[in-house]
């Protein structure tokens, strides 16, 4: 039987050798030789490489001892290095084989223990093409590891020794296999993360090698690029030491062509994936900053907050510090600044913070200190071209300023070898500089942990930018809100009146609540609580328009619900003037506003209530019983097109009226009938005066700050008796103005009033008059004494209200209400569901 050769430099026979140049093709090696080989030493499978390699056919070797194979005794060495595979997943050695007939060859086999379909295990025997018979060199091979164009030339160019260098030096893995997919090249990086060598891996196939799913897949996509599919990826590889696939490796496969394009073989490189993790690390660490960074309006807190995030994930110590005057501006400007920057150390952290050497470490120092940056130092540099930079320990720049600032080689420490300056930036203004550096990391920082750095500086930027535009805000929007509430309250003797505002004291800012106190026609006094929806400048300047709405209405005199119809038709023209804003949660121009109006006259005891979507305020009698008084609630201003309606009630002199906000009752930790029942309690307590009742009502109702704004108005009541009021009722008589300047003029006297005699005659004879000569019956004078004020009201049923002309020369009236609306402090109409009365006040002097 004619022999096959046993390896690629084996000599043919002189028959088969083709005539020509010795070497005109390389020969083609056999396919490796595989053999399985059961626990008990029993031959399983024999393939067409064993046959050609020994020459034993698989019917003289299938289910014999593999031990015959051996050309050793079974006590040698061989045979001992096969017992030792006993226990292990994978083996591989030198040993001595038997050829069929009779020569020994010496070939590396490769084992890996595989399972069966059954629990029987069983060894997977693989050798390389090469090795040759013992005492043999072979002819016409190029010893392994020498260059193609050494071997054939006697030498070699300077570039393919290069690319040889290059191949078996570069920092990758990288193997070459054939168009039978056998390996023929293999790099050192190849051969380190197997641990084989290239001789030993030469002719078998990667799954041979590395028997693992990941190698079948590997190999099917080299197959794949020989059959033209183009370069392949894989998102793993081969493990070290072939344990299997290893997910921080990337393959790429890549055809080789020859001259003509064709595709002879395939080259694998694969590479750790060690950026790809640092990018992962460097997005988990942004990703963590986005939840930790500006968690609350705190400056301080924030860049604490960066420092922490950035240590240890970053870098070893970092430091903030805060502009003393933020810079404005657009664009950086090149140039360093030419005077020193003060700063002050806000946030430090450090990894040796926890430990012994903290203390002694220096490289965090210390949060609250001032700092001066030099003109020339790296931090002023950076602040002036608006971009971070790095630094290690060699640089001029670095050293100079550790020279020229104690508090920098402090800071940055003697052991330090890396830093980073980043500018603190947000909206156009410059608001400090984090310092970062490694001491402890043995890798320098790079221009990535650089742009990390960058990032959650950025952050940390745009949460202290606008907590300091809010804390403006706010503070101008508490500005505005306290210069729209009443800076006093009016003189008047309806009521004795306390209040209270406080803000909220959340970062939503202040809302638009509002309280006011307006003195009426008659001794009467009007109290208003409202609530604006949002917070901010916007509410608080709706707020503003929206009191001097009702103030304005107030002094038209009209009832508490057609008052709140008009106010919901103002808030509507509001909402329709704000709607082409962007903002539309602040730009509903007060739809949804809540308010309540009250009318309190002493004379007849009596309070004249609506609201529009407020709470009900609380009643107090003298003797302690508190209620809600049942005010129809009506819809919040804003909704158009639904009716108010008045309540009335008499309060006893000495009740308390308790009128206020929603704010009162949100409290966090109780529940709305806990929170009603704690206040019904602090204002059924005796008091001797109202700010001690509010005092009361606010302790016991808030234990913190209060999420949303709050107003309280607290007023007790009082009376006019009797003796204070007179009241005539008159025929329609032009001849009855003279009994009526007399009457008034008696009453006068009887109060000690007669200084005001002559303009009370006056406005009693042209109220009178033009109640007889332009209204109807009944007609009533009434006259109401105060402490400082003295009103004359003159009543008819007829609606027609009187108005003020200029008289021309010959005219014989329109004198009257000129008179009266010169020497009267005011005067104006008051209007009921039938007839109007006319009424005009006059300030009573000291004595």
């Amino acid at each position: 039987m004619e022999r096959l050769p046993t390896h690629p430099g084996e000599r043919p026979h002189e028959s088969d050798a083709s005539p020509g140049p010795a070497r005109t093709a390389p020969p083609t090696p056999p396919p490796p030789a595989t053999a399985a080989v059961d626990a008990r030493g029993i031959v399983t499978e024999w393939s067409e490489g064993a046959r050609q390699l020994l020459g034993y056919p698989p019917s003289e070797v299938v289910g014999q001892p593999a031990a015959r194979l051996l050309a050793d005794d079974a006590g040698t060495a061989g045979g001992a290095a096969l017992r030792d595979a006993a226990g292990r997943e994978r083996w591989s050695g030198t040993v001595a084989l038997r050829h069929r007939d009779g020569r020994r060859l010496r070939r590396e086999l490769l084992a890996h223990r595989r399972t069966a379909d059954g629990p029987v295990t069983e060894w997977l025997v693989v050798s390389a093409v090469t090795g040759t018979p013992e005492g043999q060199t072979p002819e016409g091979q190029t010893p392994a590891g020498t260059p193609e164009g050494e071997a054939a030339g006697g030498g070699t160019s300077g570039s393919g020794r290069l690319g040889e260098w290059a191949f078996r030096q570069a920092p990758c893995v990288m193997a070459v296999f054939d168009a039978d997919l056998r390996l023929v090249r293999a790099n050192a990086g190849m051969e380190q993360v197997l641990s084989r060598t290239e001789d030993q891996m030469r002719g078998l196939r990667l799954p041979e090698i590395v028997p693992h799913p990941v190698s079948d897949e590997t190999e099917a996509k080299m197959r794949r690029v020989l059959e033209g599919g183009g370069p392949q990826q894989l998102r793993a590889g081969a493990g070290p030491a072939g344990t299997g696939a290893n997910d921080g490796w990337s393959t790429s496969l890549v055809p080789l062509e020859d001259p003509t394009g064709h595709v002879r073989a395939v080259c694998l490189a694969a590479h750790q994936r060690l950026q790809e993790h640092l990018a992962r690390q460097r997005m988990l660490l942004l990703s963590e900053a986005s939840a930790r960074i500006g968690t609350t309006a705190d400056s301080g807190r924030t860049a604490q907050e960066l420092a922490d995030i950035a240590v240890p994930g970053l870098a070893d110590f970092a430091a903030v510090d805060l502009l003393d005057a933020p810079r404005h501006g657009g664009a950086p400007s090149p140039a360093a600044p030419a005077r020193p920057l003060a700063a002050t150390r806000t946030a430090v952290r450090s990894v040796l913070d926890d430990g012994p050497t903290a203390s002694a470490a220096g490289t965090a120092g210390t949060a609250g200190t001032k700092t001066l940056y030099p003109a020339l130092s790296p931090v002023a540099r950076c602040l002036a071209q608006g971009h971070g930079a790095l630094y290690d320990a060699a640089d001029p720049d670095f050293l100079r300023w550790a020279r020229q600032d104690p508090g920098a080689a402090r800071l940055l420490g003697s052991t330090t070898h890396s830093v980073m300056v980043v500018p603190m930036r947000a909206h156009g203004a410059t608001l400090g500089v984090a310092l970062f550096g490694r001491h402890r990391h043995a890798e320098p920082f790079e221009a990535d942990d650089l742009w990390l750095a960058e990032e959650l500086t950025a952050k940390a930027a745009v949460s202290i930018h606008t907590a300091r535009r809010d804390s403006r805000e706010h503070t101008s929007t508490m500005t505005l809100q306290r210069s729209l509430l009443p800076q006093t309250l009016p003189d008047q003797g309806a009521l004795d009146i306390a209040t209270r505002y406080l803000p909220a004291g959340t970062r939503a800012g202040v809302g638009g609540d509002w309280f006011d106190v307006i003195p009426l026609s008659g001794a009467r006094v009007a109290l208003v609580v409202g609530d604006v929806v949002g917070h901010g400048i916007r509410a608080s300047a709706t707020m503003g328009r929206l009191r001097t709405a009702v103030r304005t209405l107030a002094d038209v005199d009209l009832p508490p619900d057609e008052l709140l119809t008009h106010l919901d038709d103002l808030v509507l023209h509001l909402s329709a003037d704000e709607s082409g804003t962007d903002d539309t949660a602040e730009s509903a121009g007060g739809i949804g506003t809540t308010c309540l109006y009250a009318v309190y006259d002493p004379v007849s005891r009596r309070c004249a209530l609506a609201r529009a979507g407020h709470p009900p305020p609380a009643a107090v009698t003298p003797d302690g019983a508190v209620r809600f008084l049942d005010v129809p609630a009506g819809p919040p201003l804003g909704l158009g097109g639904l009716p108010f309606e008045t309540f009335e009630t008499e309060l006893p002199e000495g009740s308390l009226l308790a009128l206020y906000t929603d704010g009162l009752l949100a409290a966090r930790d109780h529940d709305i009938d806990e929170a009603l029942d704690k206040m019904f309690a602090a204002l059924a307590r005796p008091a001797k005066t109202l700010d001690t009742v509010c005092d009361r009502v606010l302790t016991a109702m808030l234990t913190h700050r209060p999420d949303d704004d709050i107003a309280l108005l607290v007023a007790r009541t009082r009376a006019l008796h009797a003796d204070r009021v007179a009241a005539w009722d008159l025929a329609s008589d032009p001849a009855v103005v003279a009994r009526a300047r007399k009457h008034a003029t008696e009453q006068l006297t009887a109060w000690g009033l007669d200084d005001a005699a002559f303009i009370t005659e006056l406005t009693v004879s042209e109220l009178v008059t033009n109640a007889i000569r332009y209204g109807r019956p009944p007609i009533q004078l009434r006259l109401i004494h105060e402490d400082s004020t003295l009103t004359c009201e003159v009543f008819d049923s007829s609606s027609t209200a009187p108005h003020m002309r200029r008289a021309r020369t010959f005219d014989e009236g329109g004198r009257g209400l000129l008179l009266v609306g010169q020497l009267a402090r005011r005067w104006g109409t008051r209007h009921a569901l039938t007839g109007k009365t006319v009424w005009a006040e006059q300030s009573l002097s000291p004595g």
